[in-house]
């Protein structure tokens, strides 16, 4: 079955309700410009709330390394999406700073984007997202989704966002067949609050889209490890560890 990101959490029954329907992760974002923005008390409470029942993703734009390690040991991410302008070298030294898996996203205008993704071979997932002006996701905008097919030479798990709603999510996974679909706007009731009926009929569309599209018997080998090892990680920093220890 294709994977589940519910973004964009802000309070911890939201994060409680994606866990129990079988959420794969759950997105907090830590960039102090979105309207999604979750204070990070709220977050390491989310955090004890859900435990290792989710792969708990932290969304960052842009920021020092610093910050996102503070976060990181504050709330035990296992995945850092990195949504801003982050070259391969940031992405290395994060995941080698927080002991973190690394998702790297791209807002796509054209096939150009897509491809631009081929020079981070060495993070665990690729994200793509539609590019909006002045927004860094959560928009609730599409992109073509035909470009996809310019991915297909990674062998990274792709991870589909942007604009995805219970009435278009079983099209985007017909045409895209991602590891993943990611939504945020498209299962809200206001920005930062998600609204329960969404959540549970995104699920829905995703089981009924995903039943008649397997994998790849080597795609889901590779995607069970990858799964299983996101959800293993202790929950705290790499750097907390070292200090407890």
């Amino acid at each position: 079955m294709t994977r589940i990101k519910i973004c964009g959490v802000t309070r911890p029954k939201d994060a409680l309700l994606a866990a129990e329907l079988g959420a794969w992760a759950v997105g907090l974002v830590f960039h102090p410009d979105s309207p999604r923005a979750c204070p990070l008390g709220q977050a390491a409470q989310i955090a004890a709330e859900v435990g290792r029942s989710v792969a708990l993703t932290g969304v960052f734009v842009n920021a020092p390394l610093d910050d996102v390690a503070r976060v990181v040991d504050r709330t035990g991410l296992s995945i850092l999406q990195l949504h801003g302008d982050e070259g391969p070298a940031y992405c290395e030294a994060a995941a080698r700073r927080t002991g973190c898996r690394i998702m790297k996203a791209v807002r796509v205008r054209g096939g150009a984007d897509v491809r631009a993704l081929s020079a981070f071979r060495h993070v665990d997932l690729h994200l793509l997202d539609a590019h909006v002006e002045h927004a860094r996701g959560g928009t609730g905008q599409t992109f073509d989704w035909s470009l996809v097919r310019r991915h297909r030479s990674s062998r990274l798990p792709l991870v589909l966002a942007g604009g995805l709603v219970p009435e278009n999510v079983g099209e985007a996974i017909a045409t895209v067949r991602p590891w993943a679909v990611d939504t945020a706007s498209g299962t809200e009731s206001r920005p930062g609050r998600k609204d329960a009926g969404r959540v549970r009929a995104f699920f829905a569309a995703v089981a009924e889209a995903s039943a008649g599209a397997p994998a790849e018997p080597a795609e889901a080998d590779e995607t069970a490890d990858l799964e299983a090892e996101t959800l293993a990680r202790p929950p705290m920093g790499r750097s907390a560890a070292r200090l407890i220890g």
